[in-house]
């Protein structure tokens, strides 16, 4: 069991950018969609022209957070499950076709490519991290995030989590929401905010299911864990229960 305080949150969706939007969505949920690319305003020009929609999205969610934080301090975790993956398929095409690649859009596609345009724009120097974790890349992240804590305790961690809808190349091969999103949540081990308790349970699967539980779960909602994680937090439940592959994810506050 870890214990953490939630000292802030931000979150960026087609048509929910601000918290009295995401508040009024908690009360009435519906599936997110992907008909919006985050404008990304805050940053300068020549650098918001070097975002993928993902990296706005996720850049947007982050600055959300900047009125509670002086974001050059933080440690970071960036988690995405796909990435900025449909900006590799030009590339995917160069290469069967024999074609030079392009170097910059290579730059944009590596899976680090958020976290490195976060700490261009906020000049930030702190440890930061770039995962992927499948269906479970929420729950995951924000077991990424608690190391940091344990490691730095003083410094709060600020989690990033999005995705965008797959290109057509892609969609096929995965059952999740068509969705785009990210949500920010800064971390810290103490002070003032919401108490979080956090941990994960093994759970007996006999025989494994033929899709990842996570993967069903979020398609029968309509949206990813990570905004799961904000409706949650505007309701009245105790505890969130997430479930993995053999695993349960849960917070308590």
């Amino acid at each position: 069991m870890v214990e953490l305080v939630l000292q802030h949150w931000a979150a960026w969706a087609p048509g929910l950018s601000s918290r009295q939007q995401w508040a009024q969505w908690a009360q009435s949920p519906h599936p997110l969609t992907s008909k919006e690319v985050a404008d990304a305003a805050f940053l300068p020009a020549m650098l918001r022209r070097r975002c993928t929609p993902l990296s706005r999205a996720m850049l947007a969610a982050a600055y959300g957070c900047a009125e509670a934080v002086d974001l050059s301090t933080v440690r970071s975790v960036f988690a995405s499950r796909h990435g900025s993956i449909n900006e590799s398929v030009p590339l995917f095409h160069n290469i069967a076709h024999g074609e030079r690649m392009s170097p910059s859009r290579f730059t944009h596609t590596v899976h680090n490519a958020q976290s490195g345009l976060f700490s261009i724009a906020a000049g930030n120097r702190m440890a930061s991290s770039a995962m992927s974790a499948r269906a479970e890349t929420f729950a995951c992240g924000f077991l990424e995030a608690a190391t940091h804590l344990h490691r730095e305790p003083a410094r709060p961690v600020l989690l990033v989590v999005g995705d965008v809808a797959l290109s057509e190349t892609f969609a096929p091969l995965v059952e999740e929401p068509d969705a785009a999103y990210a949500v920010a949540v800064l971390l810290a081990s103490s002070g003032e905010g919401t108490a979080l308790k956090f941990d994960v349970r093994g759970e007996d699967e006999a025989p494994p299911p033929l899709r990842p539980v996570a993967e069903a779960d979020a398609v029968a909602r309509g949206w990813p864990d990570a905004a799961e994680f904000v409706r949650w937090l505007h309701g009245s439940d105790a505890e969130l229960v997430l479930r993995g592959s053999g695993r349960s994810w849960r917070w308590r506050r």
